[in-house]
């Protein structure tokens, strides 16, 4: 449309200017092709159509739009026509609703979806669905996916670390069911989870006891290797102190006192008195 308008300033400065110059008015001839030049330079500006970055752009030319995409940039494009930009980039879908679990509790979920538009598939998405793709495609899909696999599944395990598996699941299924459109799946984080009070409570108190049962069994299981330490410690006693009674006899024992006397005679820093005869015939020996 600005198009056909910079034409016509162009085509009727043009007029003027021609008209003008045989009248032999020369002054308003001048403006006439200032009006040329600006009419000319406009419609030249329409035959370029700038891309961002992120984005893509489908030519829409009365009706016929064009399978091939333009990329980020400056592209040269039919002045009449009308360019759709589409974004590329990874954009996010957020929910929330109420989901039904396996045994019938319905579970307030807060969850959100990243995806992104391929670019080879934008002219596509145009001519088939058109620029709100996502309320037409993606909005749909993935709310009866997420209450379809919630409902194969007990509202504890949404609790706990099957969400995880949840989230995978969610995002396989949306991906079979707006793949083959040009849409990307790339995840489907659950943000927060509100079950029911009660049920809250109770799974709180079992994981409560899941731990303390776990805490338990550390300790019991150190203390049972603790007392393995000691009966391996007591047994490499008792081991010693029988090598060392097989070692000892009677003849090494009085040899020793005989070895001892000897070295307590010979002392010069005390005096010894032996007074008659010890057990097993050793002297005994008094320090005055």
């Amino acid at each position: 449309m600005f198009f056909i308008i910079a034409l016509i300033i162009f085509a009727v400065s043009i007029l003027v200017y021609i008209n003008t110059k045989k009248m032999g008015r020369l002054q308003e001839a001048k403006l006439s092709i200032i009006g040329i030049a600006l009419g000319g330079i406009l419609a030249l500006i329409q035959i370029f159509t700038v891309v961002p970055a992120g984005t893509v752009g489908v030519v829409d030319f009365l009706g016929s739009v064009s399978s091939t995409t333009l990329k980020s940039g400056v592209n040269i494009v039919n002045p009449l026509a009308n360019v759709i930009k589409f974004s590329i980039k990874t954009q996010e879908l957020k929910e929330t609703m109420n989901v039904p679990s396996k045994e019938g509790l319905s579970v307030q979920l807060e969850i959100s979806l990243l995806y992104s538009l391929d670019p080879d598939n934008a002219s596509k998405i145009y001519k088939s669905v058109g620029e709100n793709y996502e309320e037409i495609i993606i909005v749909p899909q993935f709310r009866s996916v997420v209450r379809g696999v919630t409902s194969e599944y007990e509202a504890k395990a949404l609790y706990t670390e099957s969400r995880e598996q949840l989230a995978t699941k969610m995002k396989d299924q949306l991906e079979k069911l707006v793949g083959p459109r040009g849409i990307t799946i790339e995840s489907a984080p659950m943000r927060q989870i509100i079950l029911p009070a009660g049920l809250t409570a109770s799974i709180e108190q079992k994981l409560q006891a899941e731990q303390a049962s776990q805490q338990m069994q550390f300790v019991l299981k150190k203390e049972e290797q603790e007392a393995d330490r000691k009966r391996i410690e007591a047994k490499g006693i008792a081991d010693f102190q029988e090598i060392v009674a097989r070692g000892i006899s009677q003849n090494y024992l009085q040899w020793k006192g005989i070895e001892a006397t000897e070295k307590l005679s010979n002392s010069t820093n005390a005096k010894i008195v032996i007074i008659g005869s010890g057990k097993n015939g050793l002297p005994i020996i008094l320090n005055q």
